[in-house]
């Protein structure tokens, strides 16, 4: 396994990461404790949830419980700002919710300490300076060792930065956002500006939730267990079309169009982590096989061909990044901009929102 170091931080992290939404929906508590003992075995040190993941971090703190002496090898990553209950506090990245909000995170992880802690939206409406005041203090109390954001624009992340520098407040270590074949949109701003900022990238969706697996075909319903409806946005005809150009590629390297596809995010230079929702062990295993393929220049440059740098055929970046902040922008007024989805109840499936 390669590990990277996080942006210029000192820490370590594996090149793939287990992304655990899945657990306590689609994958139950005995099969998740699989994959997590499975993929540190293979040399994953690298586990992503969030306190709105249903009960992925309870599970994860049993398994944690169950390993004690895994606890020190793992980069055990979280989130918070989502939703969490009906009370006007239960959200957002203000003092009152993040303190809670990691206490909570804290007792249901079963540890003393969240390595990694991401903003996981924008919160339009909390100032910045609060915020960092707040990571400040968590990072001097050890709660937290590390933050980041996810989700965030450029001008956001960097307002964040020069905020923090100015103020002597600590520095955003990573940011998590979508990225695959069908959607390379955060090439043309985000993959630079983390790479001069010194900012990790860890990105989520390497599959584009599922369309890069294959499974999905041109006018044919979708399979039973698929995350996706045959009319889901995401299930466009450009990426119909790279899909089945990409298919041959894959059959000539030996592998899976899964695994080309997560193999080759894993190889963009600007990459800190490629985050993969695992909801059975088998998947695990072609991910792991997946760490092993080192693509040519000859098959980069084919795969360019057909999915160019910078475009996107199948959109998640711009739908959880921009699409809301120009609805704001063209109300006239920045605090509309809704800091979650009130359409999805505390508690509720969650499996839509990253």
């Amino acid at each position: 396994m390669e590990y990277r170091q996080l942006g210029r931080t000192g820490m370590r992290v594996s090149k793939l990461c287990v992304g655990t939404m899945s657990f306590g929906g689609r994958t139950d508590e005995e099969e998740a404790h699989r994959i997590l003992s499975e993929a540190v075995d293979a040399g994953v040190n690298f586990i992503d949830t969030a306190d709105v993941y249903g009960p992925s971090e309870d599970f994860i703190g049993r398994w944690l419980a169950e390993n004690q002496d895994l606890r020190d090898d793992i980069v055990l990553a979280t989130k918070a700002v989502w939703k969490m209950g009906d009370g006007p506090n239960d959200l957002g990245a203000s003092r009152y919710h993040l303190t809670r909000a990691v206490e909570s995170s804290l007792r249901r992880l079963q540890t003393d300490r969240i390595d990694l802690y991401y903003l996981h939206v924008t919160d339009p409406t909390t100032p910045l300076v609060e915020m960092l005041e707040t990571l400040r203090d968590l990072q001097q109390q050890g709660k937290i060792l590390y933050f980041g954001t996810s989700k965030w624009p450029c001008s956001l992340i960097c307002e964040l930065k020069v905020r923090g520098e100015l103020m002597g407040l600590p520095q955003t270590a990573a940011e998590q956002a979508p990225y695959n074949l069908l959607d390379r949109q955060i090439e043309n701003d985000l993959a630079w500006m983390c790479l001069r900022q010194g900012i990790g990238l860890a990105t989520f969706a390497p599959l584009c939730r599922g369309v890069l697996t294959g499974k999905y075909r041109r006018g044919e319903e979708a399979p039973e267990d698929a995350r996706l409806r045959a009319d889901n946005p995401m299930l466009t005809e450009g990426a119909f079309d790279a899909v089945e150009k990409l298919r041959p590629l894959a059959e000539e390297r030996g592998c899976t169009l899964a695994e080309l596809a997560l193999a080759w995010t894993m190889q963009q230079p600007f990459i800190s982590s490629a985050v993969l929702g695992i909801r059975k062990v088998e998947y695990l295993h072609s991910a792991v096989t997946a760490c092993e393929i080192e693509l040519t220049e000859e098959e980069l440059q084919r795969i360019d061909e057909i999915c160019p740098p910078g475009s996107a055929v199948s959109d998640y970046y711009d739908r959880t990044v921009w699409a809301k902040a120009r609805a704001a922008a063209n109300e006239g007024n920045w605090r509309r901009l809704r800091l979650v989805d009130d359409s999805v109840p505390p508690g509720a499936d969650r499996r839509s929102i990253d």
